[in-house]
């Protein structure tokens, strides 16, 4: 019976396929409030932006309700109500309180939203009266400037994350194995579907499979890099166009031992594929990732060309990103291919 198929570590979407579990130093995340909350879900964000506003509004408001009540406000609030013509202004004669028209605490409450949004209906204003009053207006102000810079900058690194863009970032769904060369090659199509591009785009990629030491320490997870090739050469990439990104299978390939019959017993193996870049319209560095396993990956296949010039343009047809094309293909490992060609070379060059 075929073996379980393993868990992937990284998804085809680039998401990473781990849980972190009994994390006892939960405060450092306190640490990093603002990380902190860019990285909750927007329902969680939105209650966040919610809350903090009417908890200042509250506490202010309570904070004006006994600035008010200290000073005797409310009582000579109370007395206007029974004797309104008492006063020149409607307030008993000679008093001056530390805010105008507070009666109770909801109208402490709406002077604190008031002062906060600077909405100012001009119903409620602070006089000279209090010192307090004044300090209290100061160190709002100062509150809801701080809370609308925290809140408002959060939302706006929330709405242009990096992996927003990262989503126009498309790898083929399958790779595939052929002769390139002369050698057999590890290839993949990557694309960009956006006009706007990724500057000093890089690619790189990884063998993840378990393995264990001379030790018998057992790796559940050993990150092998191994190098890509590409047809401008190197790791950096200019990614106008769908290129194929191929890893040449040699000796110091951990794919150099994996045949066709062999490939697809390989449940161990996951090829992940990591695209970095920097946003060319906010200057912001993305990454891209995906993930191929051993039964996505189609030997003796090459990809068909996509790019045609038409009105002396080129056009990209990306209704075909993905198709492939069977290739005459050894069916034997790049070991065994090298070794055939290092003996049909010696008997090519030896003397009759």
């Amino acid at each position: 019976r075929a073996r379980e198929r393993r868990a992937r570590f990284v998804g085809k979407n680039g998401a990473c396929n781990v849980a972190h579990k009994n994390i006892r130093e939960q405060g450092r995340f306190l640490q990093d409030v603002f990380t902190t909350l860019v990285d909750l879900k927007w329902p969680h964000t939105l209650l966040i932006f919610t809350m903090s506003f009417l908890c200042s509004w509250l506490l202010f408001g309570m904070v004006w309700w006994l600035i008010a009540f200290a000073h005797g406000d409310l009582d000579h609030s109370t007395r206007l109500q029974r004797d309104p013509g008492e006063g020149a202004a409607g307030t008993p004669a000679g008093f001056v309180p530390c805010v105008t028209s507070i009666h109770s605490f909801t109208s402490a409450f709406l002077f604190s939203i008031e002062v906060q949004v600077t909405i100012g209906f001009g119903g409620r204003m602070v006089t000279e009266e209090c010192p307090a009053a004044i300090l209290v207006l100061i160190v709002q102000n100062i509150v809801g400037l701080v809370i609308n810079a925290i809140m408002l900058g959060c939302i706006f690194m929330k709405t242009s994350q990096a992996h927003r863009r990262a989503e126009t970032l498309i790898f083929s769904k399958h790779a595939v194995i052929a002769l390139r060369e002369g050698k057999l090659c590890f290839m993949l199509r990557v694309g960009d579907l956006r006009k706007s591009m990724i500057i000093s785009a890089t690619i790189r990629m990884q063998v993840v499979k378990k393995t264990a030491s001379l030790e018998g320490e057992v790796v559940p997870l050993n990150q092998i890099d191994i190098q890509m090739e590409n047809p401008v050469g190197g790791n950096s990439i200019f990614l106008v166009s769908p290129l194929i990104i191929y890893h040449v299978i040699d000796k110091n390939s951990p794919l150099y031992d994996i045949s066709p019959m062999n490939l697809h017993h390989h449940e161990d193996l996951e090829i992940i594929v990591i695209l970095e870049g920097v946003v060319e319209t906010t200057g912001i560095t993305t990454q891209a990732r995906t993930s191929y396993l051993a039964d996505e990956i189609l030997w003796g296949q090459r990809f068909v060309p996509i790019v045609a010039e038409e009105d002396g343009r080129y056009s990209v047809d990306y209704s075909k990103f993905g198709n492939t094309i069977k290739v005459p293909t050894p069916s034997c490992t790049a070991r065994q291919l090298e070794e055939d060609k290092s003996i049909m070379d010696t008997m090519t060059l030896s003397p009759k």
